[in-house]
């Protein structure tokens, strides 16, 4: 299996972690969290800010000495937009499942900006469709560049069966603005109908002698997390199975500058 892929653990309980130490980079963070009502998930976010995603599910949350009550309504990632908090540096928050819930942790460095704790409803969320005929997507803007945050940026996409995403492929890791933003990423896809699979690769331009420093292809299935720490990093949904992903991006600048592989890129005109 590929070192850019983390298969989530069966069962409850925090099922997928990412940190900047065991995924090798700086900035990008994502925990998974399976939890049966009753049960509670409690952390303070520290040096770091903490979007919390309601992927699944319905839960009562607390963050920054706030308590925002019972929150959350959709049963599959593929059903409506989310319900996510958006919870700053040094603040404590809890997450108590009302029903089978799935909850993604978002992180990333915090800046120091005194930003307030947030809920971010449905009715918050930007809503988008990129790309034309087998390229369209879907993308619901949880924390975009133009919404307050230090670091992050979160977003979620479905792309329909026989799809293509992140596509025409894409990068974003020079710190070379304004042509191109250094940001690590990470994906968590879900499929539907759950026994499907996807498949996504992360390459780099070819040297002179065509060599790759990073050139991977992995078939992701329901529940697997795929790390992006530099590169390009296209999607393609198999026939019958629509794709669920969560992004969650971090860097040294929060902006969203991203270079289209020049051999690719006449299919943004075509």
């Amino acid at each position: 299996m590929s070192k850019l892929q983390v298969k989530s653990k069966a069962g409850t309980g925090r099922v997928a972690h990412v940190t900047p130490e065991n995924a090798g980079w700086t900035y990008v963070g994502f925990d998974l969290h399976r939890v049966t009502p009753g049960d509670t998930v409690a952390e303070n976010t520290g040096s770091r800010e903490v979007c919390l995603v309601i992927i699944t599910g319905k839960a009562k949350v607390k963050a920054g000495g706030q308590d925002f009550g019972l929150i959350g309504e959709r049963m599959s990632p593929f059903d409506g937009k989310p319900w996510s908090v958006y919870v700053p540096q040094g603040s404590d928050w809890s997450v108590t499942a009302d029903t089978d819930l799935e909850l993604a942790v978002c992180s990333a460095p915090g800046l120091g900006g005194g930003l307030p704790v947030r809920l971010i409803g449905p009715n918050d969320l930007g809503q988008e469709v990129r790309g034309k005929g087998t390229n369209t997507r879907y993308v619901t803007n949880i924390l975009p560049e133009g919404k307050p945050a230090d670091s992050l940026l979160v977003v979620e996409v479905i792309t329909p069966g026989g799809h293509t995403s992140s596509y025409p492929p894409h990068k974003h890791d020079r710190d070379a603005l304004p042509v191109e933003s250094y940001l690590e990423e990470t994906y968590y896809h879900r499929l539907n109908p759950p026994q499907g699979f996807a498949f996504q690769r992360v390459y780099t331009d070819a040297d002179a002698a065509g060599n790759r420093e990073l050139d991977e292809v992995m078939a992701v299935e329901d529940g697997d997390v795929t790390l992006v720490p530099k590169g390009y990093h296209p999607c393609a949904a198999c026939h019958g199975y629509d794709l669920y992903y969560l992004n969650v991006m971090a860097g040294p600048k929060r902006t969203w500058k991203f270079h289209n592989a020049p051999e690719h890129e006449w299919l943004m005109k075509a």
